[in-house]
């Protein structure tokens, strides 16, 4: 098919109507998008430019592309965007009430009570009780050749948050179970066929729902009565200055959702992180004579600022993979962008995966360059949504400060352990079907530090 326009703009409007070429209807672009997003995202840019629409998953998706059309979209000055319904028809099913699927005012009294659970002081209690898990975790890796860093790392994080966030120790098979069980409920939101036929991607994140509600429905009355320095007792125990509280359904709700991203999130940023360490070895050691300097096997809440060459290549990754590739909203009045007319009813999408590999707006978008963001250069400043991977506006993601924590004290114990390398020519296979991760689980050269 060829081009066509998304809806004409009001009669005496000067506003242009979105042009895209939509394919076929229902499957439209999705198996390309999905199979190539960087091409696509270029080539739709050359044709189309900045805003433009296609048939994707089923809905007619209105793509908007580079930082200026991120900013109308997620700053939402007019609040014409909205999360729930389009965050829903991806998710919603399975992440049922998270806060990234709330909208407005409901957002807001949500996001003011769950920032108790975010305040230094949590931080701080949450910082120290990960510490030993992951020198558990790290100790118990195996080092020699084919060592799948993406596998080791997901089960660690997935350990952490289930040690952290919910104060509980669990057995490997329970916990195997559970990881299991959100890997389905993410992957389920990406799925061709959006009904429950068994066995399939839906319904298995149908199934997953279940088990994750069970399950923390099983442990809540303790974490009620007991609390602690877990996520799970502090959102149980969070109450704003007028005295509102999270119920039960809440509780539940909010906490499939955050060790969801706790876990996958960090897990992507992690990976990338020792994938370009691998590639770069001088990096690798930069960021491990830097972490030595601190003469601390352990990191503490005080030195994350000292770690200036972590931070630097944790922000060029989450550049280079953004870990949740897509911004969703749904338009729920007639408004503009960049000029564009979008008519209520239309779902938006802000690429972060793609807008981060501009070259109108980052110079040799492809190559791994954390000195980008130092302090003499900060490409990243030539607008202030060129780099999102925490999104923005109401809705910038209330974990990205735990989120930079964790991958902060992870990085610092596994270096002081291990050197890491993979062949001069590998090039990781990624599959971005769903949050994006490489297929082959990243498998690299594990040497143990003498």
């Amino acid at each position: 098919m060829g081009t066509s326009i998304l809806a004409a703009p009001p009669r005496g409007s000067d506003l242009k109507p979105v042009v895209g070429a939509p394919g076929l209807p229902y499957i439209g672009n999705t198996v390309q998008v999905m199979r190539n997003p960087f091409g696509v995202a270029r080539k739709r840019y050359a044709q189309f430019g900045p805003v433009s629409w296609g048939w994707l998953l089923g809905q007619r998706i209105v793509t908007v592309q580079g930082p200026e059309a991120a900013e109308v979209v997620l700053v939402n000055r007019d609040k014409a965007f909205s999360n729930g319904p389009a965050w829903s028809y991806f998710i919603g099913p399975f992440f049922n009430r998270g806060i990234m699927l709330l909208d407005f005012e409901e957002h807001l009294h949500h996001r003011r009570i769950m920032q108790q659970a975010f305040t230094q002081a949590r931080l701080r209690s949450y910082m120290e009780a990960m510490a030993p898990g992951i020198g558990k975790g790290l100790d118990a890796w195996r080092p020699g050749g084919g060592f799948k860093v993406y596998d080791h790392l997901k089960q660690l994080t997935l350990d952490l948050a289930t040690d952290v966030f919910m104060g509980v120790e669990l057995e490997r098979a329970e916990a195997d179970r559970v990881n299991g069980a959100f890997i389905d409920a993410v992957r389920a939101g990406t799925a061709y066929v959006r009904f429950p036929v068994p066995g399939l991607r839906w319904h298995k994140g149908l199934r997953a729902r279940k088990e994750l509600e069970a399950f923390f429905r099983a442990h809540l009355p303790a974490k009620r009565r007991d609390g602690g320095d877990d996520l799970f007792a502090a959102l149980c125990q969070a109450e704003t200055d007028d005295g509102h509280r999270f119920t039960d359904d809440d509780v539940v709700n909010h906490m499939i959702f955050a060790l969801m991203a706790a876990h996958d999130t960090t897990t992507i940023t992690l990976t990338t992180m020792a994938y370009y360490l691998a590639k770069y070895p001088e990096w690798q050691e930069r960021v491990r004579e830097e972490s030595s300097a601190l003469g601390k096997p352990v990191l503490e809440f005080d030195d994350l600022a000292e770690l200036k060459s972590i931070d630097l290549v944790m922000k060029e990754a989450t550049r280079l993979l953004a870990p949740v590739p897509a911004l969703p909203r749904r338009v729920v009045k007639d408004t503009s962008i960049l000029g564009y007319h979008i008519p209520a009813g239309t779902t938006v999408v802000v690429p972060a995966l793609t807008n981060h590999h501009m070259r109108q707006w980052w110079p040799d978008p492809e190559r791994f360059d954390p000195e980008r963001f130092a302090d003499d250069r900060r490409e990243d400043k030539v607008h202030k949504y060129a780099w999102a991977p925490f999104g923005g506006g109401a809705h910038k993601c209330i974990g990205m400060h735990f989120a930079g924590m964790q991958v902060k004290s992870i990085l610092h114990q596994f270096v002081q352990r291990y050197r890491w390398r993979v062949p001069a020519r590998y090039e990781w296979p990624l599959d971005t079907t769903s949050l994006p991760s490489p297929k082959d689980g990243l498998p690299v050269k594990l040497e143990l530090i003498s």
